[in-house]
């Protein structure tokens, strides 16, 4: 399985999950079956909110499945219907949530935990 990490900066499993899927620097992909790891720089970080095409971010690269601290409803039903599952990262680091995925001790993202948008009262929580 291929695990996508929206991350502050590439530094392989060593990189810390950014705060929200589409302004991410970087993406890490783990393949979980073994260690390889493929660095996907983000195109498109400075978008508004609600705007992003999270398939496109990819560089078409198959991805399983998407480990995000943070992201909209609009990426996440995009996403879960292009049969990507969406895990809502419980640690900052990529290495400590690959270990909790393959636990299954990672929650599936719903909607109702999803950014509502950036901005004053918006109640974007991360």
């Amino acid at each position: 399985m291929k695990i996508c990490f929206p991350v502050v900066e590439a530094n392989g499993i060593d990189s810390e999950v950014h705060g929200h899927f589409g302004s991410a620097t970087a993406f890490i992909v783990v393949e979980s079956e073994g260690s390889d790891v493929e660095t996907i720089h983000n195109p498109d970080q400075q978008h508004e909110h609600g705007a992003c095409n999270p398939l496109q971010k990819f560089n078409n690269h198959k991805i399983d499945a998407l480990v995000v601290a943070g992201i909209g409803g609009g990426a996440l039903n995009k996403l879960n219907q292009a049969g990507i599952r969406v895990f809502k990262a419980i640690s900052p680091s990529v290495k400590e949530n690959i270990r909790l995925l393959q636990s299954q001790a990672l929650p599936e993202f719903t909607v109702s935990q999803c950014c509502p948008g950036h901005g004053q009262n918006m109640g974007c929580q991360h």
